[in-house]
């Protein structure tokens, strides 16, 4: 699989996504986990 995506992480993306780890994790998402890597995606793709 190609690396990247052709579909950019969009911020109410990155809210569920984010959402949904810190009900799994009580409230709490790690430094460099896959929901806070996706926040930083969003937050990046919109700036452009």
């Amino acid at each position: 699989m190609a690396k990247g995506s052709k579909t950019p992480m969009t911020p109410k993306a990155a809210a569920r996504i984010q959402g949904a780890n810190a009900k799994a994790n009580g409230g709490k998402v790690s430094k460099g986990s896959f929901p806070a890597r996706a926040q930083a995606a969003a937050a990046k793709n919109g700036k452009k």
